[in-house]
């Protein structure tokens, strides 16, 4: 008789320069579209040690507990009591081509860069309109991730997967 393998939750981490939006955003999201498949995290190289306003704003008026998101520095996901990542995206064009951290256990890396909501100047109707369209890329992006039959593809077809969902609108 075959033995049956407990689901696997598998730890993503999500980076931007700042973890202050894009990241953020994407963390909540993920956590909240696939929790049983899912845990998300998210962090920044040179965070800005706070949450964007307007992020925080926006996802609480999307439903999310915003109690506990917070911008962190990346090396927290590179000491060795951190979670072993499975998935590392990078959601901002400048955290990919930074010097990342040495991953343990070579987690599957994809660049999904999209334009900063926060670097948006205008009316409140502007700035919110910005979020909102990150937020629509992002769960759009998320939603053909968190549905990825990860465990029956191969690396390299996976890696492929991870950068079609790139090119979604």
């Amino acid at each position: 008789m075959e033995s049956v393998t407990p689901h696997r939750i598998y730890n993503v981490l999500f980076l931007c320069t700042g973890n202050s939006a894009r990241s953020i955003i994407a963390e909540a999201i993920l956590n909240k579209t696939a929790p049983a498949r899912f845990h998300a995290y998210s962090a920044g190289a040179q965070p800005k040690g706070q949450v964007n306003p307007h992020a925080l704003d926006m996802l609480g008026r999307l439903g999310y507990d915003t109690s506990q998101f917070r911008s962190k520095a990346w090396d927290e996901f590179a000491k060795p009591n951190a979670p072993p990542l499975d998935f590392v995206i990078t959601v901002c064009d400048n955290a990919a081509g930074e010097m990342c951290p040495v991953w343990p256990g070579q987690p599957m890396t994809a660049h999904w860069g999209l334009p900063d909501p926060a670097a948006v100047q205008g009316t409140p109707t502007e700035i919110a309109l910005a979020f909102a369209e990150t937020y629509r890329m992002l769960d759009t992006r998320i939603a053909v991730f968190a549905n990825l039959k990860v465990s029956g593809l191969d690396r390299l077809s996976l890696q492929q997967h991870m950068k079609d969902i790139a090119k979604l609108p």
